[in-house]
C-alpha cells in the first residue's frame, strides 16, 4: 500500500477521497452516538458537508467520461445531493424513518457503494491499496 498514487492526482481527487475517507469514518461515529442528541446533530451535520463536498468535488474528476465529461457517477452524485437535502429536511420536519431511510441508502449507495468503484483496476484508490 501507498499513497503516491494519491498523492500525485488532481487536488479534485485528492480532496474527494481524503473527505470521503473522513465521510466514512463520521458514520461510524455516527452510529456510536444516541440519535438525536447534540453530538448526533454536529456528526450528522459534518457527515452531510462531507457527503457534499464529496458530491461536488466529483462534477471535476473526468477520468472515466461516459459522456463528454461525465460519467454514470455523476448522476450518483446528483442523487447524493438530492438525498442529502432531503434527508437533512426529514430530519427537521421530524420525519424520523424517512431521515434514518435516506441517510442509511446514502451510506449503502453513495459512499460505500460507490466508494467500492474506486477499488476497481485502473482507478486511484486500486493504486493505492496495490502499491501502484
Amino acid at each position: 500500500m501507498t499513497l503516491d498514487p494519491l498523492l500525485n492526482s488532481t487536488a479534485a481527487i485528492q480532496l474527494h477521497a481524503f473527505t470521503a475517507l473522513g465521510a466514512l469514518a463520521l458514520t461510524g461515529a455516527i452510529f456510536a452516538v444516541p440519535r438525536g442528541r447534540r453530538a448526533h446533530r454536529i456528526l450528522g451535520w459534518t457527515w452531510v458537508i462531507a457527503m457534499g463536498v464529496i458530491a461536488v468535488s466529483s462534477f471535476r474528476i473526468h477520468t472515466i467520461g461516459q459522456f463528454g465529461p461525465f460519467s454514470l457517477i455523476h448522476g450518483l452524485s446528483a442523487v447524493t445531493l438530492a438525498g442529502l437535502a432531503y434527508g437533512v429536511y426529514a430530519a427537521r420536519r421530524r420525519r424520523v424513518r424517512d431521515h434514518r431511510r435516506t441517510m442509511l441508502q446514502l451510506v449503502w449507495f453513495a459512499l460505500i457503494g460507490a466508494g467500492a468503484f474506486t477499488l476497481l483496476p485502473g482507478r486511484v484508490m486500486h493504486a493505492v491499496l496495490t502499491g501502484g
